[in-house]
């Protein structure tokens, strides 16, 4: 935490004031802001690449584990398939079990494993005789795993390893007589998994880190790629305002992830580095956002044509240049300035026009503050830690299996406020054994009239049902996700077992190690891939000793038992001590308004106190995170069209949205010195806390159901107070403190409109007139993202060029060809004479991306219409480079050199 005086960023009224100024730009590493890469999607899909290694480590431990059993096997003359089960079992737990940063995390919970593990196959081999207690202890054990549960990640472990080591001991039938060599097959196996996962898996938070800075820096550059081609006239805006809102999801949640990847455990760093880097990320993306919004609003209008080839070309240069070379932005940054002042310098220019310049600028100022974050971010690597495990910065928002924490959080919550008293105090420790337990007691006796030798299936059901889930809606959609991951995973099982046939034991074995490779790698994308991997390496075994005629029957009893398993978890989580999916929603809501509550406490303080240490990005870094619990739990069980399943939920979710982009806006302008008169501060003093003060009554209406006072809006009280600033002398404070309380009214407006759908009382003013409360007002709101876009019609001040085939515009028709020129030229720099390999997009006077190429051994060819055009070369090394060329219809070639 630091104090505004030593973490503030200096403010001033031109990039001069940048905060890097000063700082090496050469610092940031390679991997993070260098040229595009063809892994750039993959690391966007997974950030940090965590679902990567899952699959990586669980393929990495099979394959140790299982030929360390076969070679034990041999060793001590058990049967193979005893050894390999044994030890197939080390390599899969650790794989998906055990997780640390260092060889000690690791070491502990592996090497323990073997224990527990065969003193369970020793009492499954002693009890082979009574088949009722077998089974009884079966259910125990996976009661038993849920209370170990709540007593941490290795009590957790002993008890899913003592539940496995029932499951083996049924299914392989262990003579007592070879406990000794089981227990010593376990324990080389555990150890060659350590040393392996050492080897070949180590933790390196740092990497993940720089991995996950590298997918912020792509998803970036995509959604600047966006922003251009919203700029095209004959673009289609819905088609475009849905690939933005898509790209800013996902740069919110990289956003968050990259806060979340720097709290390790080890982590011990500076400070003062450690919030300026959680400050200048925020920065960039609340930049990003603004950039977005801004370019959505001139889509729906027609700015004049040199403004928009300014702005295409202005964007075309962010998404190309290396983030380390942000400075070489500036250069654009001027020239939308320039196109947008003759136009706001222009007493005849049409109101229309002056808007656009207006927003025009907007996105000068962006671009310029974007620069400025970046290259401060990533410089500040040079004072960061360098080991492996050392990652700065303690951030608000934590996370859990490497994701944002969804749903467990506002469960627990609800589970704690309904049992603070008396034997209750209790049922958070016993809730989920006595589910288990008497699931599994009904299971049973299902699942061994089915089939006695596998009635396992159905206790495997109520095990992944109850684990990592927390609502009946997600129990529900992880009930359909079994089913198909079933049904799918036994085709391509039945499909593999066919071609491979019995008697290839090698190739068995690689299906195996595949599928629970490729299922650890889904499972954090969807649970439906883990259970098709799983059951495809799962066919290989059944198929060693079950013939093809019986192989349907087989996989249609996995089916009944799995499906019986989690239908009845599911019922006797909803009956035992239930907790509705409803009061989860409304604790995660009640977790959202405490955030935005704790926020404004923190900008009250700011502001009456410039001294006090607040963090007020990190403040609303917490607002996403309980944004994000809000729409995990909010989720439909199925998705419908929304006109089908009511509109409700969905605006309850868009204002919730629309107050978190407002949170973070204020966020950013609020961290500012603010200098008032005694009547002025008082009045921002007054709007503070009436809003805090409504925040605290929905809150109350939220957690307790009934209504304790009402909202009183502080609109009024804003606009007021940015009236009487307007006449002060103006300034970069003075302007950051209007956009702090625009934002305030904003935020207010969005979270009334909230407060009015949950119930509470609206009142029409932000003061008491009269000494009486004001009439409450209930009026129906919408946001921002509720109202049907309004198209403005397109009137251009010129006639839109034909667009060649090959341009980005896909609403854009097929022009002839016949007349384009040929543009023809090479691209060299001092260190490739030769040539440079480089992207090459052209765009029109329009801002129309007409053509797009790469040179070839560094000469290209281009085919281009008559007229104006602009362009843009990016190459590896170098920052990208804009060129005007002019194209005249009498002309057979246009010859173009480019030194970079």
């Amino acid at each position: 935490m630091t104090s505004p005086k030593t973490a503030h960023r200096p403010l001033g009224p031109s990039t001069d004031a940048s905060p890097a100024k000063g700082l090496r730009a050469d610092v940031a590493p390679r991997r993070v802001t260098g040229p595009h890469r063809w892994w750039d999607r993959v690391l966007v899909a997974d950030p940090g690449l965590g679902q990567l290694q899952a699959g990586w480590r669980t393929f990495v431990a099979m394959v140790t584990s299982l030929a360390v059993g076969y070679g034990m096997a041999h060793a001590l003359a058990i049967p193979t398939m005893i050894g390999m089960m044994v030890a197939g079992m080390m390599g899969l737990m650790s794989a998906f079990a055990v997780a640390g940063n260092s060889w000690i995390q690791l070491a502990r919970p592996i090497l323990w494993m073997p224990f527990p593990y065969t003193a369970v196959l020793w009492l499954a081999a002693a009890l082979h005789d009574d088949r009722a207690l077998e089974i009884g202890l079966d259910a125990a054990a996976l009661a038993l795993t849920f209370l170990l549960a709540r007593f941490g990640p290795l009590a957790l472990l002993t008890g899913m390893m003592m539940f496995n080591g029932l499951m083996v001991g049924i299914i392989a039938k262990i003579p007592m007589s070879m406990m000794g060599q089981a227990f010593l097959v376990a324990l080389v196996s555990a150890a060659a998994v350590l040393a392996t996962r050492l080897l070949l898996c180590h933790p390196m938070p740092r990497e993940d880190l720089l991995r996950t800075q590298r997918a912020f820096v792509v998803e970036a550059r995509r959604l600047a790629d966006t922003t251009v081609e919203a700029l095209d006239p004959d673009a289609d805006l819905a088609r475009v305002e849905r690939r933005m809102n898509r790209s800013l999801r996902r740069l919110n949640i990289v956003t968050i992830t990259i806060d979340g990847r720097l709290a390790q455990p080890e982590a011990a760093t500076d400070p003062v580095v450690a919030e300026l880097l959680h400050r200048h990320l925020f920065d960039a993306e609340l930049a990003l956002r603004g950039i977005g919004q801004a370019v959505r609003a001139l889509a729906d209008q027609s700015p004049p044509e040199p403004l928009r080839q300014a702005l295409a070309v202005g964007l075309l240069l962010a998404r190309d240049t290396p983030p380390a070379r942000a400075g070489g932005l500036r250069p654009a940054v001027r020239t939308i300035h320039e196109q947008a002042d003759v136009i706001l310098r222009d007493p005849r220019a049409d109101p229309r026009d002056a808007e656009s310049a207006a927003l025009a600028r907007r996105v000068a100022e962006l671009l310029d503050s974007l620069a400025d974050s970046l290259v401060s971010w990533l410089t500040l690597g040079e004072r960061t830690p360098d080991t492996p495990a050392a990652v700065p910065f303690q951030p608000a928002v934590a996370l859990e299996n490497n994701r944002i924490p969804g749903s467990a959080a506002p469960m627990r919550r609800v589970l704690t406020a309904r049992t603070r008293s008396g034997w209750q105090r209790a049922v958070p420790f016993v809730r989920a054994p006595l589910h288990a337990g008497v699931a599994a007691a009904i299971v049973c006796p299902i699942a061994d009239a089915i089939d006695p030798q596998r009635f396992y299936w159905g206790l495997v059901g109520v095990m992944i049902t109850l684990f990592g889930t927390n609502t009946t809606h997600e129990r529900l959609r992880k009930f359909g996700h079994r089913m198909v991951g079933t049904v799918a995973g036994a085709v391509v099982g039945v499909l593999l077992l066919h071609a491979m046939g019995h008697h290839h034991i090698h190739w068995t074995l690689l299906v195996i190690v595949a599928g629970l490779s490729f299922g650890s790698w889904g499972l954090q994308r969807a649970y439906a891939l883990w259970v098709a991997g799983l059951v495809a390496a799962l066919v290989q075994l059944y198929g060693l000793t079950t013939p093809d005629s019986g192989m349907d029957r087989l996989l249609g009893e996995r089916l009944l038992d799995n499906g019986l398993g989690v239908l009845i978890a599911t019922a006797c989580a909803a009956l035992i001590f239930p907790l509705s999916t409803r009061s989860v929603v409304r604790e995660a809501e009640h977790g959202y308004v405490q955030a935005v509550q704790s926020l404004l406490t923190q900008v009250s303080a700011r502001w009456e106190e410039p001294d006090s240490p607040v963090r007020l990005r990190g403040a609303a870094r917490v607002v996403d995170a309980a944004l994000f619990q809000v729409a995990e739990v909010s989720r439909p069980l199925v998705r419908m069209p929304l006109g089908v399943r009511g509109r409700a939920p969905h605006h309850r979710m868009a204002l919730l949205n629309t107050a978190a982009a407002h949170a973070r806006a204020l966020a950013a302008a609020a961290d500012v010195d603010i200098d008032l008169s005694s009547p002025l501060a008082e009045r921002a003093r007054l709007i503070t806390h009436t809003l805090t003060d409504s925040l605290r009554a929905l809150d109350h209406h939220l957690a307790n159901g009934t209504a304790q006072g009402v909202w009183r809006r502080v609109g009024p009280l804003v606009r007021e107070l940015r009236a009487e600033l307007r006449p002060t002398a103006p300034g970069p404070r003075a302007r950051r403190l209007q956009s702090a309380l625009h934002e305030l009214d904003a935020l207010d407006a969005a979270l009334a409109a909230f407060a009015e759908q949950c119930g509470l009382p609206l009142e029409s003013g932000g003061a008491r007139e009269g000494g009486r409360p004001a009439a409450p007002v209930r009026q129906a709101r919408a946001s921002a993202a509720d109202r049907p876009r309004a198209h403005a019609p397109r009137t251009a001040t010129a006639p839109a060029a034909p667009i060649p085939a090959g341009a980005a515009g896909r609403g854009a028709a097929r022009p002839d060809t016949a007349s384009e020129v040929s543009v023809t030229g090479s691209v060299r720099c001092a260190a490739h004479p030769d040539g440079c390999f480089a992207q090459i997009t052209v765009v029109n006077a329009r801002g129309q991306r007409v053509a797009h190429t790469y040179t070839d051994a560094g000469r290209y060819r281009l085919g281009l219409r008559p007229g104006h055009h602009i362009v843009v070369v990016s190459a590896p090394e170098h920052s990208p480079h804009a060129e005007p060329v002019t194209v005249g219809a009498s002309q057979a070639a246009v010859r173009l050199d480019i030194r970079l």
